[in-house]
């Protein structure tokens, strides 16, 4: 279980904006994150990952506090927008140096990336290049480093941007089936309602640097209570439901 505990933040020259962060994620669940751009999505998964260091509160892992762990040492791992592939590398290198970046491979290990090619259905394109892949594959590949890390928190910050609807769907039901199989935590950012509406049971609305709502997500998304939410997704008070 994941759980972020009055969890603060603020950037330099940022005038007075703090960010503080109060969330819950069980083992085996996604919970998306939804919110306009400078709301602070990114900002709370790089607090979880370490890339940004909290000035107070706590980020617990199975109610162990992981805030002043440094990056390498957190059990998180992160699938970005743009799938961060070395174009000089080959599906299966690229995530054999997740691993290990030496490259000096186990058999075990070697097998535990044809399994999670395999989980992620590109078994038959270890030996292609990033750029021979379409999109959507390259982010399977993405998803297949993560696997193999085998860390307990899973961050998906915008995974799908790049991707047209079909191959979205398509992106989120595998996501669906990793977490729940892998028993990760998952938190999904998008911009996208719908993607939401696929990915997670839960959606957390994130407003000027704090979690405003967390609820279930076709309540939140198709019947918000929240003006801030209604003006993200552009609903009217004045139509009818």
């Amino acid at each position: 279980m994941l759980q972020v505990i009055d969890l603060k933040y603020s950037y330099k020259n940022a005038g007075d904006k703090q960010f503080c962060f109060n969330l819950e994620v069980k083992q085996g669940e996604i919970v998306s994150l939804i919110g306009s751009s400078g709301s602070g999505k990114t900002t709370l998964l790089n607090l979880i990952a370490g890339f940004l260091q909290a000035q107070s509160g706590q980020i617990l892992i199975d109610k162990e506090n992981i805030s002043h762990l440094p990056i390498a040492k957190r059990p998180v791992t992160t699938v970005f927008q743009d799938h961060n592939l070395f174009p000089h590398l080959d599906v299966f290198t690229n995530i054999a140096i997740a691993i290990k970046p030496s490259l000096k491979l186990q058999q075990q290990q070697k097998e535990q990336i044809n399994q999670a090619l395999s989980d992620v259905g590109l078994a038959d394109l270890a030996k292609r290049m990033p750029a021979q892949l379409s999109g959507g594959q390259r982010q399977r590949v993405a998803l297949a480093r993560t696997l193999v890390r085998k860390q307990k928190i899973l961050l998906l910050d915008e995974p799908l941007a790049a991707l047209g609807p079909g191959m979205r769907e398509e992106i989120i039901e595998l996501i669906k089936s990793l977490v729940s199989k892998n028993r990760m935590a998952a938190l999904f950012v998008s911009h996208q309602p719908e993607d939401a509406l696929l990915a997670s049971r839960r959606t957390a609305f994130i407003h000027e640097g704090k979690v405003l709502q967390t609820g279930a997500t076709h309540t939140l998304l198709k019947n918000p209570q929240q003006p801030q939410i209604r003006d993200y997704l552009s609903i009217s008070e004045s139509v009818p439901e």
